[in-house]
This record gives C-alpha cells, sequence and structure tokens, in this order.
C-alpha cells in the first residue's frame, strides 16, 4: 500500500502524456495575437482550475496533508475572480472576436470564454457577497462532513452511521424499529443545518441574485447552468408533476391495499417495495466484482477514457462526504499545436461490502460516476473550458449521460451476464421477476422523489427573509413533500446533501431533465439497433453526438440532434405506464439470452479502457492498474476487501 496526494500528485505525468494527433488549424495559419490570448486564458484557467480541484477532493474525501474549508473557499474565489474576466480578459474576448482574420476554431473558443465570463460577471461589491457567502458554505460542508450522524438502538445507545447506512438499513432491516430509529436519523440532519448557518446561507444567496438582476437565487442557478429561466424550467416540471400525479396516488393506493396501512410510513415504504427481494439479489451484487464488471461492461459498449488518469475512492468511512461524485482536477482538451490533454478524474461511492444491497447501491454509483468521468474524457474542444462541469455547462447534459449509463444496472440484459455472484452464477429467473413485480408498480416513486427537491428549493428561494426559520424550512419541506411524494419522504428534503454547496445546490431539476433524456435516448437506440448492453455502436454514437461536443451545444440541442425529438417526458410516461406482464416477458427473455453466455470474470483477455486507474481509501492506495493491468488491478481490490 502507498501512500499518496501530495498536493500536486498527478499533474508532471499527466502533462507529459499528451498525444499529438493532427490539428484542424495549423498554427501557421493562426493570428500570433488572437491565439496568443487564447493560450494564455486557457493556461491560467487549467492552473485556477487544478488548485481548487485538488482542494475539493482532498476536504471531500478528508485527506491528510495541506486541505480545509478555508483554502477550499479560497481556491474557489481564485478560480471565479478569473471567470469573472475582471483582468479585462472579458472585454478582450469581445474585442478579439472582430477581427477578421480569426479561424473557425479560435471564433468557437472565443465564444466559449465569452459565454463563460458572462456567467460569473459581476461588480466587485457583489463578487465580496459571493466570497463571503462561499466561506460559510466551506464551514457549514465541513461541520456537516464532522456531524455525528447515526441511530438510537434499541437499548438507548447512538450508533454512528452514514446517511448511505441509514438509508440501506431503512430498505432492508426487517426491524421495523430499526428503520424508524435510521429514519430519525436521517431527519436529524436537516436540524443540525438549520442550526449550523444555513439559514443565512439562503438569505445572503439571494441578496446575491437579486443584487445581479435574477428574481432569486434559484433564478440565478438555472439560468447561467441551462440558458433558460426558471419560469420555463418549471413550465416544463409542472406537465410532468400533472401527467403523473395520478400514477402517484394509485402507486400509494396500491402499496397500502397489498402491504398494509404503514407499508407508506416513510421508514417502510421501500422495505415493504423491494426489502425482500433486495436480499435475495444481494449475492448476484458483491461489490467484489463491481468494479470489473463495470468495466467489462463500458469495454464491450466500445468506451474509451482516451489516456485519462482516475483515482476511484469507493468505500465508505467516517468523515467522507456523503454523496457520490465525480470531479475533473485536469479537463481533456485539445491545444493548439495538436497535443490531446487527457483527462484526470477522482470519482467516489460510499460502499460498505458487508451490508446488505450495498453491492447493488455501490454498483449503480460506480456506473453512473464513470459514465460522468467517460463522458468528460471525450470532450474533443480547443479549451478545458468546454470541458468544465461549471456554468456554462448544463447540468441536465451531464446528468444525461451517467444516468443513461447506470440506466442499464436494471435491465435483464445486463443483469443475465454481469449480475453474478462470486463464483460466476449468474441471477436466476425467478429473482429478477420478483423483483419487477415488486418495483414496477412503484416506479413512480422514483420520479416523483426527484420532483421533491426542485420544487422545495424553488419554494424555498421564494421564501421572504422573515420566514426563513428552522421552523419555516421544516414546514415547507413537509409541505413540498406531500404535496410531491403524497406524504414523508424515507429521504427527508433537508438531508439531501445537493442543497448545501453552491455547485450542487438548486441543481435536482437535471436530473428530471436528464432521466426525460435517459428514456427518450433509450427508446431511440432500442429502435434504431435492438439493444443497448454491450453494443459498440451505442458507444459511438454517445461520443460522437452527446459527449465530444462538450458545452459548445446546448443540452436542449444535443438529445434532438442523436433522438431526433424535442425533449420530453412522453417515454419516461410511457415507461411508467407498461404492462407488467408484457414488461416481466421481455425482460425474462434478454435475462435468460445474456445468462447462456459465460461469466465475463473467467474471459482471459484484460480490459483496456485507455487510462490509468488507482484504487484508494482515503490516503491509500490499494491497487493501481498500471502495475499488472485493469482486471488484475480490480481482483487485488477485491481481494482487500
Amino acid at each position: 500500500e502507498e501512500q499518496f496526494w501530495g498536493g500536486s500528485f498527478c499533474f508532471h505525468s499527466v502533462m507529459s502524456a499528451g498525444r499529438r494527433i493532427r490539428s484542424r488549424s495549423p498554427r501557421g495559419s493562426l493570428s500570433g495575437d488572437v491565439q496568443q490570448f487564447i493560450d494564455k486564458t486557457n493556461l491560467r484557467y487549467e492552473i485556477l482550475h487544478r488548485a481548487f480541484e485538488e482542494q475539493f477532493w482532498g476536504t471531500k474525501m478528508n485527506l491528510s496533508g495541506e486541505f480545509s474549508a478555508s483554502r477550499l473557499a479560497q481556491t474557489k474565489v481564485d478560480m471565479e475572480t478569473f471567470l469573472r474576466g475582471s483582468d479585462g480578459s472579458s472585454e478582450r474576448a469581445r474585442e478579439l472576436l472582430d477581427s477578421p482574420a480569426l479561424t473557425d476554431d479560435q471564433a468557437k473558443v472565443l465564444n466559449i470564454f465569452q459565454k463563460t465570463f458572462s456567467c460569473y460577471s459581476m461588480s466587485d461589491e457583489v463578487a465580496a457577497a459571493r466570497q463571503a457567502i462561499t466561506e460559510h458554505e466551506s464551514k457549514l460542508e465541513e461541520m456537516r462532513n464532522q456531524m455525528q450522524l447515526g441511530f438510537i438502538d434499541g437499548q438507548g445507545q447512538f450508533c454512528p452511521a452514514s446517511s448511505v447506512q441509514l438509508r440501506t438499513q431503512m430498505a432492508t432491516s426487517d426491524d421495523e424499529a430499526l428503520r424508524k430509529a435510521s429514519y430519525l436519523g436521517m431527519r436529524s440532519i436537516g436540524t443540525f443545518i438549520c442550526g449550523n448557518g444555513f439559514l443565512d446561507i439562503v438569505k445572503q444567496r439571494n441578496k446575491f441574485a437579486r443584487d445581479l438582476g435574477y428574481k432569486d437565487f434559484y433564478d440565478y442557478k438555472v439560468t447561467t447552468a441551462e440558458g433558460f429561466d426558471k419560469d420555463t424550467l418549471f413550465g416544463m416540471l409542472d406537465g410532468l408533476e400533472q401527467r403523473t400525479r395520478p400514477l402517484l396516488h394509485q402507486a400509494r393506493r396500491l402499496l397500502e391495499h397489498t402491504k398494509g396501512p404503514s407499508a407508506t410510513e416513510p421508514w417502510n415504504s421501500s422495505h415493504a417495495i423491494a426489502g425482500d427481494v433486495k436480499k435475495q439479489m444481494d449475492p448476484y451484487f458483491p461489490f467484489s466484482r463491481a468494479v470489473e464488471m463495470w468495466g467489462r461492461s463500458f469495454a464491450k459498449m466500445g468506451i474509451s477514457y482516451r489516456g485519462a488518469m482516475m483515482t476511484l475512492d469507493l468505500l465508505d468511512r467516517p468523515k467522507k462526504y456523503s454523496n457520490g461524485f465525480c470531479h475533473w482536477p485536469q479537463p481533456a482538451w485539445i491545444k493548439d499545436d495538436g497535443e490531446w490533454q487527457p483527462s484526470v478524474a477522482n470519482f467516489t461511492s460510499l460502499a460498505d461490502p458487508k451490508a446488505v444491497g450495498s453491492g447493488l447501491t455501490g454498483l449503480t454509483t460506480l456506473m453512473h460516476e464513470a459514465g460522468h468521468a467517460a463522458h468528460f474524457a471525450n470532450i474533443n474542444q480547443k479549451s478545458p473550458l468546454f470541458s468544465q462541469e461549471r456554468a456554462p455547462t448544463s447540468v441536465a447534459y451531464a446528468e444525461t449521460q451517467s444516468m443513461f449509463l447506470d440506466s442499464l444496472v436494471s435491465d435483464g440484459s445486463w443483469r443475465g451476464r454481469y449480475a453474478r455472484t462470486v463464483d460466476g452464477v449468474p441471477m436466476p429467473a425467478d429473482i429478477h421477476e420478483k423483483y419487477i413485480r415488486s418495483t414496477k408498480p412503484y416506479q413512480v416513486f422514483e420520479l416523483r422523489s426527484m420532483l421533491a427537491v426542485p420544487y422545495f428549493e424553488k419554494r424555498l428561494y421564494e421564501l421572504k427573509d422573515e420566514d426563513v426559520t428552522a421552523e419555516g424550512l421544516e414546514r415547507l419541506a413537509a409541505e413540498v413533500e406531500g404535496l410531491i411524494q403524497g406524504g414523508p419522504s424515507g429521504r427527508p428534503l433537508l438531508s439531501v446533501p445537493h442543497i448545501l454547496s453552491d455547485e450542487s445546490s438548486c441543481y435536482y431539476h437535471g436530473y428530471v431533465l436528464a432521466e426525460m433524456a435517459v428514456w427518450q435516448t433509450r427508446a431511440h437506440f432500442l429502435k434504431k439497433y435492438g439493444r443497448i448492453v454491450d453494443n459498440p455502436s451505442v458507444g459511438a454514437d454517445l461520443k460522437r453526438i452527446y459527449w465530444e461536443c462538450g458545452n459548445s451545444r446546448p443540452f436542449l440541442e444535443t438529445v434532438k440532434d442523436l433522438t431526433g425529438k424535442t425533449l420530453s417526458g412522453d417515454d419516461w410516461v410511457a415507461e411508467l405506464q407498461t404492462d407488467v406482464e408484457e414488461y416481466v416477458a421481455s425482460e425474462l427473455q434478454a435475462l435468460a439470452l445474456a445468462s447462456a453466455g459465460p461469466d465475463p470474470a473467467s474471459e482471459g483477455c484484460d480490459v483496456d479502457l485507455d487510462m490509468h486507474m488507482r484504487l484508494a481509501d482515503g490516503d491509500t492506495i490499494l491497487a493501481d492498474s498500471k502495475d499488472a493491468g485493469f482486471v488484475s488491478a480490480c481482483r487485488q481490490f477485491a481481494a482487500g476487501l
């Protein structure tokens, strides 16, 4: 085992790992003044982006070394000061766009400079207010990471547990008292954040946004990220909410009828729906195989990471950030001389290999975050500003890629091939059928759970300052849970980690829009190719149409480019309304066909994803693919669990 992450662990190796590709615009044909400005801006952004992302990873993973909330806040301020264009870069980019000798590539880069600068443009006074908010956010997030979260057991003893463990217990434990205690543990997060600065942050965010001319903070966030305002967004979401409201009430009545009146209690619903079948499925999703199955699945789809360096911190532990994410200390891009700069990605999940259900949860998170990494590793543009995840990059655009790939884990065609015991035994048909019959009638619950977060944050930032109190937020959360989810939620709205940090607050609508795009994309591929799993044509289309453009094209245009249709919720709603018997027959056929093949782990060849992978647990490297290849690293990691 090796200690790692010393502040700039990867950049000498990464920066020297460039690959030559043919440049469309040789340097000799470019205006020197324009190109000098572009090169200088790209380099400066890379440096500031890298410093922030190192602090982000170090603080979120609670690593040793010079990582702290104050340093994280300062590196963010430094980066956003540059992105404001306050050094004259914004004006200079605008001037150069009028140059008669611009190449198409230069014009495209200068336009993304201008678009990015415009998202962060503000006066010094407003920028100072934003800096103060950033510092308060960092302190609150640090306190939340240090929070003694857990539950009170039957003997009255406090038992530490992460939010992931609490939700897993609600889903899988047969002990209702333990499930309720876990739910109360989740609710304690809301009490904690309201008592430790969140209320002031909400008020400060709103004042900041209004000083910039927006209606409120939500309007500011969605406009800068998506390119349309809050009213346009909720016009789209309202239609989905109204169309699925009858399905919600129907599903809740069915759950109460089949499982009893207490089944809709927030600590009981997930267990009542699929608690038994999740236990039966558990041996077929051992976390020890998860990394290898992700790699084999993506490789079969022809997905490549184009020379990326990836660090994966996948195991749950105390004081680690309580949500999966993927960030990029080094964006992928093409330099002016044609040299390819591979990405560097860090991503995390919160797996507990000993907990029932954690294998499936950990695998799904892994597929999701690895999907993000694949997308951003394949952005093929001439500035790192095309391949960074902040505004003007659309949240919905970024989440479509990851959610499409994690959706495969529920497919019979994926499970038949990859959901196997440690000995390679495939999942039996009766278990997959039981899973479908247990969950399909209640699939609308997931949609409504997604919708609840943006509706809560919308109303949160519409509150008057005097109403932003702990009691007011608790009351608002209860109202939204009742309206959107039919009653109290097993994931209390004030426990959702996204609402705390600037990067992820007023973000969750992106998941809803992305899920609309996911089902539309799935329907397109199934009609075009007949299958998605292990289909390299799907991987090629994703790369060519969705990934390579980065944020140079609007999200809604990319969806139409691929599917040929304007984004809508039609395919998602149709999926919710699919007849269960018809769905069971189709899924069991796909499962049987895929199960007939050999265990993927028995295939002799290594997996080539064209990347360097390190598996870590905090400061410690557990396995490294550079030593003996991808599969060897996966098995070394598995052996140590």
